[in-house]
């Protein structure tokens, strides 16, 4: 069932919202060469913390995992796609990290994620990074009343396929509101014209994943948990919270 969102709810999301923006840019600000992951985390908690917001993510734990997620954000460094458990590894200079981060504030749930590179970045990294943030902008750009699902999946996928990327099979967003997983599921590839009717006060996580190596196969690691490219190539993973409005397009996950 999809939660049509009133127009007050969609200011609580904002203020959510705005935790994860703060907190993913605290993460951005403290990633150098030999910072840890962990340290990261402990970035992203302490944002949290001074706002009163608690973590979706961490404890979060679907029928699939074989342990709760221990951590308010997730890591994904290199051929990593998605779900990267934050431990000890040290940032190298170079390194493609992706960030996702939620937070709850007074019930209601932000999810927004970012890609970027430490250090001096590759320009194959650049040009990936670059792709998957025009991807967000083609959907973020067809979130619009009247439009549909596949309206969303279409635009990304588009900017994807043309550009050479690869997008993983069976990842892609979700509604969002008093929990982090909601109806509909909004994939990064589709026909335009398909799916359910986009109607103002529906919330949706809107988050392309590209594989620079064009393949979209994935294995996922011995933790259980972290998604990494079927072929070892680089990806990268951006995402925003983005209510559909009578007025247009949302981000509530903007800083």
């Amino acid at each position: 069932m999809v939660e049509i969102k009133t127009d007050a709810s969609l200011e609580a999301m904002r203020a959510s919202g705005r935790v994860v923006a703060e907190a993913l840019a605290a993460v951005r600000a403290a990633a150098a060469p030999g910072v840890t992951l962990t340290a990261l985390d402990r970035t992203a908690r302490e944002v949290l913390r001074g706002a009163g917001a608690g973590s979706p993510f961490l404890g979060y734990r679907p029928e699939w995992a074989p342990v709760p997620f221990p951590a308010v954000i997730c890591t994904s460094v290199n051929d990593a796609v998605v779900h990267g458990i934050p431990d000890g590894y040290r940032l190298r200079d170079g390194d493609l990290v992706s960030v996702d981060c939620g937070a709850v504030l007074d019930g209601w749930a932000g999810d927004a994620a970012i890609s970027f590179t430490v250090g001096r970045a590759r320009p194959a990294d650049t040009r990936l990074i670059g792709t998957a943030y025009e991807a967000l902008d083609a959907g973020i750009a067809a979130a619009v009343v009247g439009n549909r699902v596949g309206d969303i999946a279409h635009a990304i996928g588009r900017v994807c396929r043309a550009a050479g990327y690869g997008i993983p099979d069976g990842f892609g967003g979700h509604g969002i509101g008093r929990r982090m997983h909601e109806d509909p599921g909004v994939p990064n590839e589709g026909r335009p014209g398909r799916g359910m009717p986009l109607r103002h006060g529906m919330v949706l996580a809107i988050e392309p994943m590209l594989v620079a190596g064009g393949g979209d196969d994935h294995v996922t690691a011995e933790d259980g948990w972290t998604v990494r490219t079927g072929d070892g190539s680089r990806a990268a993973h951006v995402e925003h919270t983005v209510a559909i409005t009578e007025d247009g397009p949302r981000v509530l996950t903007a800083r």
